[in-house]
C-alpha cells in the first residue's frame, strides 16, 4: 500500500541544484536505503519527509495520521537534562533503558552535557526507537556504533513491520536490512527494488542501457549524416522522415555521468626502520588500555584495528601520532617516517576560511603522479566545484567537510596513513574510491574500523582489543577474521557482518569482492562480422544507388503499368534490404567503439 509520494519536487542551496523535478512513490513495508555523492541531498530528502525542511517546489505527500520517527545526523538537546530525563517517559522508560543498555550506557543519570558526540547520538537512536512509529527515518544510524551494537541494530530493523528511509555508508548493513535502494544522482531519484549488492548489479545495468542507448543515437546520428551529405532529394515520405529523424538525433542530449573523486599521490620513500612500538602501558583509571604490548609495523602493510567502544582503539592513534604520551614503553619512529591522521573528528575548521585556502595553507602545489598540479585542481578531483572553493568551509555540508579534511591528509605526500573511523560521514562512493586507492598506496596503513565492508577490501592482517589491555592478532580481512576467531575459541564473536549463516561464511568471502570487481566479458569481433564490417559502407552505397536507379526507371516507364509495379515491388525490396543493413551498420559501428574502448581502457 502506497504511504507517501514525493512529487515533482525541487531544492536549490545558492547556486546547487540539489533537485530538479525528482519524483518517487513510497510503500508500506519498504526498507530504503538512500544513497548518492556527498552535497546530492541524502539528508535534505530526510528532512523535507520528516517536515523539518520544505522544498522550493513540489510536494510530499503522507497518508493520514502517518507516525514518523526521526533521528537526524546532529539531535538537539535540551539545556540541564539527564540521559534519562531526555529520552525516557513513563510509557517507554523500559524501552529506553534496554536500548541504551544495548547500546553500551548504563549511567542513565549522567547529564546530556558531559557526554562526547557518540554518546549523545546513542541516546538519541535509544530514544528514536522507543517510540511508537509508523516510519522511521535514521540519519547515519551506524555511526560511533561499535560491531556488536550494529549486529543488534540490524537484527531490530530487520524484525521492524514498519517503513524505514535511512541514509547510510555501511555496505554490508544496507545489504542485510534494505529491500529498496534511491540513489540521488544529478537532481534526480533513481528508485532500486534490491538491497545494496543488487543495487550495484541493477545501477550498472541502467548505465550500461544508458550509454548503449546514447552510442546507437551517435552512430545513426553518423549514417544519417552520410547519408545527407550524398545528396539526398526529400522528394518521398520516407526521405523527409529521414530528414526529420536527422534533426531528433542532433538535438539529443547525452546521459550525465555522476562525477567520481580523483586520488593520487606520488610514492615517498620509506626506510628499513618503519614504526616500532615497545613494551607499551596505558590505562585512564581503572580501565587498561594496553598492557606491556610491543609490535613493528612492516613496510606496506594494510593493518585493521577492531574492538568495542572505548577499549582504547583512539587512544592507540593518538599515541602513534605523538598526541598521547604511554604510561610506559617506547614508540620508535624511522627518519623516513612520514605519517598523515585522518581523525575520528576532523580538526577545528574556520568556517569563514574560503576552501581554497584551506588547501593552499597545505600547499600552493601539490605533487601527484601527474606532476604539479594546483591547489584548485585537486580540489576539483574531490569535486569541489570552483563556485565551492571560494565559498566559507562554513557553507559546506557535514559529509564534504569530511572530504575535505581527507583532501588535506593526503596532499601532504605521506607514506603512512592512520585512519580512524574513515567511513563516518564519507559517502559511499567516496569510500569505494578510498579503497582503491589505498590498495595501490605505497606505504603502510592503519585504519580503525567497524566498516567490515571498508576492512575485508583493505586489510591484510587484523588486530583485535580484548577490551582488558591485551591486542589479538590475525591475518586476512574481517571475513578472515571471523573465521579464524571461531576456530580459535570455538564460536564467532558477538559482532557479525555475514549476509549469510556461519555455515557459509567461506562463500561469503569468495563474494564480498565481487560487488566491485565484477569483470567484463572481453569483446571481439567474429570472423563473419570482421567481413561484413570491413563492406557494410559499400553494401549501403551500392543499395543507396540501386534505389536511385529504380527511382529514374519508374519516372521512364510512368505509363507501363506492368513494368511499373514490378520497379515498385524491386524498391521495396531494396528498400528493406537497406533498412536491414542500417541496423547491421549501427550495430558494428557500437561493438567497434565498445572493443577499441575497452583496448583503451587496458592501457
Amino acid at each position: 500500500m502506497n504511504i507517501m509520494n514525493i512529487e515533482h519536487i525541487s531544492k536549490i542551496f545558492g547556486e546547487k541544484t540539489i533537485f530538479d523535478d525528482a519524483s518517487i512513490g513510497i510503500q508500506e513495508g519498504d526498507k530504503i536505503g538512500i544513497v548518492g555523492i556527498n552535497g546530492t541531498g541524502k539528508s535534505t530528502l530526510l528532512r523535507m519527509i520528516a517536515g523539518d525542511e520544505v522544498p522550493d517546489s513540489g510536494n510530499i505527500i503522507r497518508q493520514n495520521q502517518l507516525k514518523l520517527a526521526w533521528l537526524p545526523q546532529e539531535p538537539k538537546f535540551p539545556e540541564n537534562a539527564t540521559i534519562l530525563s531526555y529520552a525516557g517517559d513513563d510509557e517507554t522508560g523500559w524501552k529506553v533503558q534496554s536500548n541504551l543498555s544495548q547500546l553500551g550506557i548504563m549511567d542513565y543519570s549522567m547529564p546530556i552535557d558531559q557526554l562526547s558526540g557518540g554518546q549523545k547520538r546513542k541516546v538519541a537512536l535509544a530514544k528514536v526507537l522507543a517510540q511508537y512509529f509508523d516510519v522511521l527515518l535514521l540519519d547515519e544510524p551506524t555511526n560511533h556504533l561499535d560491531s556488536a551494537m550494529i549486529r543488534w541494530l540490524e537484527d531490530y530493523l530487520k524484525n521492524f513491520r514498519g517503513t524505514i528511509l535511512m541514509v547510510t555508508h555501511d555496505r554490508y548493513f544496507l545489504d542485510q536490512v534494505t529491500n529498496k535502494i534511491l540513489e540521488i544522482s544529478q537532481g534526480k531519484i533513481y528508485s532500486y527494488e534490491s538491497n545494496y549488492s543488487g543495487f550495484l548489479e541493477l545501477k550498472a545495468a541502467r548505465e550500461e542501457m544508458e550509454l548503449a542507448t546514447e552510442r546507437k543515437r551517435q552512430s545513426v546520428l553518423r549514417m544519417e549524416l552520410e547519408w545527407a551529405k550524398r545528396g539526398c532529394r526529400a522528394r518521398t515520405t520516407k526521405q523527409r522522415a529521414r530528414l526529420e529523424r536527422l534533426e531528433a538525433l542532433k538535438n539529443g542530449t547525452a546521459p550525465e555521468q555522476a562525477q567520481v573523486v580523483e586520488m593520487d599521490s606520488i610514492e615517498t620513500r620509506m626506510g628499513k626502520k618503519t614504526i616500532e612500538l615497545q613494551h607499551l602501558s596505558k590505562r585512564y583509571g581503572d580501565k587498561v588500555i594496553l598492557d606491556d604490548y610491543s609490535y613493528i609495523f612492516l613496510r606496506n602493510q594494510k593493518v585493521g584495528i577492531i574492538g568495542p567502544n572505548g577499549c582504547g582503539k583512539s587512544t592507540l592513534m593518538k599515541m602513534l601520532v605523538g598526541q598521547v604520551a604511554p604510561d610506559s614503553g617506547v614508540i620508535e619512529i624511522g627518519e623516513t617516517i612520514r605519517m598523515g591522521y585522518f581523525a575520528q573528528d576532523e580538526k577545528e575548521m574556520d568556517d569563514r576560511q574560503r576552501v581554497i585556502d584551506y588547501v593552499k595553507d597545505i600547499g600552493e602545489y601539490i605533487i601527484t603522479r601527474d606532476g604539479r598540479i594546483s591547489a584548485s585542481q585537486m580540489l576539483e578531483r574531490f569535486l569541489f566545484t570552483p563556485e565551492m572553493q571560494y565559498a566559507p568551509i562554513g557553507k559546506l555540508s557535514g559529509g564534504e567537510k569530511r572530504r575535505l579534511y581527507l583532501l588535506g591528509v593526503l596532499c601532504q605526500n605521506i607514506n603512512v596513513l592512520l585512519l580512524d573511523e574513515a567511513s563516518n560521514n564519507l559517502d559511499i562512493p567516496t569510500m569505494t574510491i578510498l579503497e582503491d586507492y589505498l590498495n595501490s598506496f605505497v606505504g603502510i596503513v592503519v585504519a580503525v574500523s567497524h566498516d567490515r565492508y571498508f576492512l575485508d577490501n583493505v586489510a591484510d592482517r587484523i588486530l583485535e582489543f580484548d577490551g582488558q589491555g591485551h591486542i589479538r592478532q590475525y591475518e586476512g580481512g574481517y571475513t578472515d577474521y571471523l573465521e579464524a576467531h571461531e576456530k580459535r575459541f570455538g564460536t564467532a564473536p558477538d559482532m557479525s557482518l555475514t549476509n549469510k549463516t556461519k555455515a557459509d561464511s567461506g562463500e561469503k568471502k569468495n563474494n564480498s569482492k565481487d560487488w566491485k570487481q565484477n569483470r567484463p566479458v572481453k569483446l571481439k569481433f567474429t570472423f563473419s562480422e570482421q567481413k561484413e564490417f570491413d563492406t557494410i559502407d559499400d553494401d549501403i552505397a551500392a543499395l543507396e544507388a540501386k534505389i536511385e536507379q529504380i527511382d529514374a526507371d519508374m519516372m521512364k516507364f510512368a505509363t507501363d503499368s506492368g513494368k511499373l509495379n514490378d520497379l515498385m515491388k524491386e524498391k521495396d525490396a531494396n528498400e528493406s534490404a537497406l533498412e536491414e543493413k542500417m541496423d547491421r551498420w549501427v550495430y558494428l559501428n557500437d561493438l567497434a567503439e565498445r572493443i577499441e574502448a575497452q583496448k583503451q581502457g587496458g592501457k
